[in-house]
Order: structure tokens, then C-alpha cells, then sequence
């Protein structure tokens, strides 16, 4: 019997973007998105939810202890910083047919 296939939701956040935490303990924190994991549906943001992490001495990492890790969290806590403040992400295609970001509060480019 085969396996159903599960699709995986579309992020709408890419790396690079500027965002706002909306929800959980990190509420109201702003970073950018420094890595994105679109099978998990999560984000790692530049200063938010950073977890201590005992390391190790290897021959690779010479210097050993306690290192701050950033930890992932779910894509759709986070919101793009739009002119106006958080805001949603819409899809729009150009008179030439490429498709581009829109803010949905403006309307405008991403």
C-alpha cells in the first residue's frame, strides 16, 4: 500500500527578509531570517529564540564550551515588516508574466 503524499504548505517568507515575531515567548522581537527550512515550515531569525549549547574541543572546532545556538521557529509566527508594520504577503504577476511579492496592506513590491 503506498504511502499518502503530504504536501508541504508554501513559505511565503524568504531568507534575507526583514520580520517581526508575532507569537510565543519572543513576541515583538524584529531580526532578519537567516536561514529558511521550508520542509519543517520553519525560519531561523538573527537574535531571536537563542539556546546555550555545550560544545565539545574537536580538532575541527578548537576552542570548546558554551556557544549560543539559534533555534528554529514555525514560519508562520513571523510576519514581513511592511511599511505600515507587520504585514501579509500577497502574489501579483507583471504585464511581462514574472511573478512578484506584494504587501497586502499597500500593495506595493517586496
Amino acid at each position: 500500500m503506498a504511502k499518502p503524499k503530504v504536501e508541504t504548505p508554501k513559505m511565503k517568507v524568504r531568507k534575507g527578509d526583514t520580520v517581526m515575531v508575532l507569537s510565543g515567548p519572543y513576541k515583538g522581537h524584529q531580526g532578519k531570517i537567516t536561514r529558511a527550512l521550508p520542509k519543517a515550515n520553519k525560519v531561523i531569525v538573527d537574535g531571536v529564540s537563542v539556546a546555550k549549547k555545550h560544545q565539545r574541543q574537536t580538532q575541527v572546532r578548537i576552542k570548546g564550551g558554551i556557544i549560543d545556538k539559534e533555534m528554529p521557529i514555525p514560519a508562520s509566527n513571523v510576519a514581513i515588516i511592511g511599511k505600515r508594520g507587520p504585514t501579509r504577503i500577497g502574489y501579483r504577476f507583471k504585464d511581462d508574466g514574472t511573478k512578484v511579492r506584494i504587501d497586502k496592506m499597500t500593495g506595493e513590491e517586496i
